[in-house]
């Protein structure tokens, strides 16, 4: 069954002339006949000049911008696969990206001519194009395609709309093959289960390469006929200033950038009353974290997604943030989500296990990568996320942490978010993250990583936390860094801190 999947275009038919985007670092004004538009100037270029067909990739190395914008949205018009490299990437680690997905061309921003031209020396693409070079072609030939339209091509529900690799947190990165009914699925369910309006305004700070970006909020935004309020990037005071000047109704974050908004005294400053609520995702939320947001008379809900299912599968009300602190909601419409146990059967209520989805907004598995598909996907369409979980009895879910960070010591489960959280609510600790090393006599130990308050010490720690854990939960080994590592979407990199701990010094 082929069909369009052209949102921009039916949303721009439908409201041209309403406001669709604002790109603060220049001020721009695009309505939605504007950015259609410009994402129509692309996909012509990619299909009628450079050649493209159906399927073919192009890379995308750039930060926030509406050149950004528009290229996403030409790959739902033209069925050309949009591959987006991270911007924090070096040659070393983007050269790897561009042979599994041989893009046949790349587009890139003249600040990474660098890292271009280190890639140029490993890899052989039919073109690579500056979107900053004033000198070169493609600015012409973009202007050459304006105001004009691509003929409708058919797509099949699983013909992919993009490629994303995901952060490597637990290895080389893979890509995600995102088709477009996962696209549509997305856009259409959290923009009607999380109300979205199209008075809604909402600002994206975080990167676009990334799935995160892309479908919180900007696919469910224009899905809803909502603003967009473009960010190059974050910046503490640009962006609590631009919630409030913009009059911004709806903001997705993840936990650090929450504590960072928090830290600024802007936040309390400011007139935010036009806020409907924030709403945090990419990792779990500190529970005295909420709390300070709460007090301050905010709702803040949580979430939860994955690059592989979709960066929204759970709503939840704005009574249910405060009922129910620490969940992540009910399932979407349309979305199947069960817990499974050790034995693989279904899990009991508030028994731990793994958190599994089916339904359209599963993506397609990992491309050129059949076994760690088949490890992913089983035979009945179930995605095991490798998270563990737990849902109450009136449906709602809870996060565990991850399957593979789970501590067994002395033959007992040690869930290292539970650990996180107790010492998240120690006022000096400003970030932490537990993980499991091996230990001679227990199997493993788990290691505190601390980013704390000068005078903070681990003794302070574990008297903290003597009267809130069991005994055995306690750490008996804190280590104090700097900073944590972590993805450009607030996840901490286990692996990455498990590497720096092997063989340091208990």
């Amino acid at each position: 069954m082929a069909f369009f999947t052209d949102l921009l275009g039916e949303r721009a038919r439908l409201m041209p002339d309403k406001e669709a985007l604002v790109f603060v670092p220049t001020g721009e004004r695009l309505s939605y006949a504007e950015l259609d538009a410009r994402a129509e100037a692309w996909a012509r270029l990619w299909v009628e000049s450079w050649g493209l067909a159906k399927g073919d990739r192009v890379a995308l190395l750039a930060h926030n911008s509406i050149e950004f914008v528009a290229a996403y949205f030409a790959a739902g018009k033209s069925g050309v696969v949009l591959v987006p490299l991270s911007t924090r990437g070096t040659a070393h680690e983007l050269a790897p990206i561009l042979g599994d997905a041989a893009p046949r061309r790349l587009i890139y921003e003249e600040g990474f001519a660098e890292t271009v031209a280190d890639l140029r020396a490993s890899a052989e693409l039919e073109g690579w194009h500056s979107l900053d070079d004033e000198a070169g072609s493609l600015r012409a030939e973009l202007a050459a395609h304006l105001g004009k339209r691509l003929a409708p091509v058919a797509k099949e529900p699983d013909d992919l709309w993009c490629l994303l690799y995901t952060s490597g947190t637990t290895g080389r990165p893979k890509g995600v093959m995102v088709p477009h009914r996962m696209v549509l699925a997305n856009g259409f369910d959290t923009a009607v289960c999380w109300d979205l309006r199209p008075d809604d305004r909402s600002p994206i700070f975080t990167p676009l390469y990334h799935a995160g970006g892309l479908g919180a909020f900007l696919l469910p935004i224009v899905t809803a006929g909502g603003t967009i309020v473009l960010h190059r990037g974050f910046e503490v005071g640009e962006v609590l200033r631009t919630i409030a000047e913009e009059r911004c109704t709806v903001v997705l974050g993840v936990p650090t950038i929450y504590q960072m908004l928090l830290d600024s005294p802007e936040l309390d400053e400011l007139d935010l009353s036009h806020l409907r609520w924030f709403i945090s995702g990419g990792a779990p939320m500190p529970p005295s974290l909420l709390a300070a947001y709460q007090e301050r008379g905010f709702v803040l809900r949580q979430g939860y997604g994955l690059t592989e299912v979709g960066v929204n599968c759970f709503t939840m009300t704005d009574e249910d943030s405060v009922r129910k602190k620490g969940s992540i909601g009910r399932p979407l419409l349309m979305t199947e989500a069960r817990i499974l146990a050790e034995d693989g059967s279904e899990a009991a209520d508030d028994e731990v296990g793994e958190l599994c989805f089916r339904g359209p907004h599963v993506s397609l598995g990992y491309w050129h990568n059949p076994e760690a598909t088949a490890e992913a996907l089983d035979a009945d369409g179930w995605f095991h996320t490798g998270d563990l979980a737990r849902r109450d009895a009136e449906g709602f879910f809870y996060i565990a942490g991850r399957k593979k960070d789970m501590i067994i010591s002395g033959g007992v489960n040690v869930y290292p978010i539970e650990l996180e959280t107790e010492l998240a609510a120690h006022p000096g600790v400003r970030d932490v993250a537990v993980v499991g090393l091996p230990d001679p006599k227990w199997g493993e130990t788990a290691v505190a990583c601390v980013v704390a308050d000068e005078g903070i010490t681990a003794e302070t720690l574990q008297e903290f936390l003597a009267p809130r854990l069991a005994r055995f939960k306690i750490p008996r080994r804190f280590v104090f860094l700097a900073e944590l590592p972590r993805t450009p979407y607030g996840k901490v990199v286990k692996g990455d801190l498990r590497r720096q701990l092997q063989g340091a010094a208990p």
